[in-house]
């Protein structure tokens, strides 16, 4: 069977019930206090069995899009961040994202679970060393210049091209800029605005290849708009130490499961 008559069915259908607009508002409410949407949406999917493991990427790319839009232009509008560096971090994610798909969509089966399965244990050791306050915690700069300039943007470069894989830019991103001694306020509006870029690029590749559950997407999307909402106004900020540590512990999990599921998968021909 060929790999698009396989893929195929599992696309069919766009109407989303209430569970996975469910998933969707919670996922983008956690995402917009700076938890991540993709590692939490990977868990659910995967152990849930909601979808193919292929077509995890492309779903949150589509998924998440919009209410990480959202997130952009709600961050942007109220934290001030220098515009030559925020500008070249957002180029330089989509222009990683828009190479890292084009790679990704042509992935068999096998290849995208193993890849997840990496990505997935990169964000746990991101989050731990993050939790444990080996990273540095930042300083107040709002921009950045010289090489300090040019390894944020390389960086997020890499990055983009790591979303194609499921993988949030937002853990490694905050980690570099505070890393680079910027204010961890503005990592908000950065984060935001280079996946405001990286996910549509990304997404548009997913969507014409037809690499993605549009029904689940749909309900991504449906819940995460409110979902931004609620913690932009009305939350705020919320302590997130124990769900940190409890996303590493199951990100570890799901890893092994997806390492383990492509070993039962036969090779596929890209």
């Amino acid at each position: 069977m060929s790999e698009s008559a396989r893929v195929a069915p599992r696309t069919r259908g766009t109407v989303p019930g209430p569970a996975l607009i469910g998933l969707g508002l919670v996922t983008n409410f956690f995402d917009t206090l700076g938890v991540g949407s993709y590692a939490t949406t990977t868990i659910v999917l995967k152990l849930g069995r909601m979808t193919a493991d292929e077509l995890i990427p492309g779903t949150m790319n589509v998924g998440h899009l919009i209410p990480v839009l959202l997130q952009a232009i709600l961050f942007l509008s109220v934290i001030e961040v220098e515009l030559t560096t925020l500008v070249s971090m957002i180029i330089a994610g989509g222009l990683g994202a828009w190479f890292g798909a084009g790679v990704v969509v042509r992935w068999p089966r096998r290849t995208v679970q193993r890849g997840m399965a990496i990505a997935l244990l990169f964000t746990a050791a991101v989050i731990t060393l993050r939790q444990m306050g080996i990273f540095p915690q930042g300083g107040d700069a709002i921009g950045l210049a010289g090489i300090a300039l040019v390894v944020a943007v390389l960086s997020n470069a890499l990055f983009g091209a790591l979303v194609s894989l499921g993988i949030g830019n937002y853990a490694p991103c905050m980690a570099v800029i505070y890393s680079l001694g910027m204010s961890p306020r503005v990592a908000f509006p950065i984060m935001a605005g280079s996946a405001a870029l990286m996910m549509p690029v990304a997404a548009f590749r997913f969507w014409k290849s037809g690499r993605l559950d549009r029904r689940i997407a749909v309900g991504l999307t449906l819940g995460g708009i409110p979902g931004v909402l609620i913690a932009t106004y009305l939350v705020k900020e919320l302590p997130v130490t124990y769900l940190l540590w409890l996303v590493v512990v199951v990100l570890l999990y799901t890893s092994v499961t997806l390492w383990a599921s492509s070993k039962l998968s036969a090779p596929v021909a890209a």
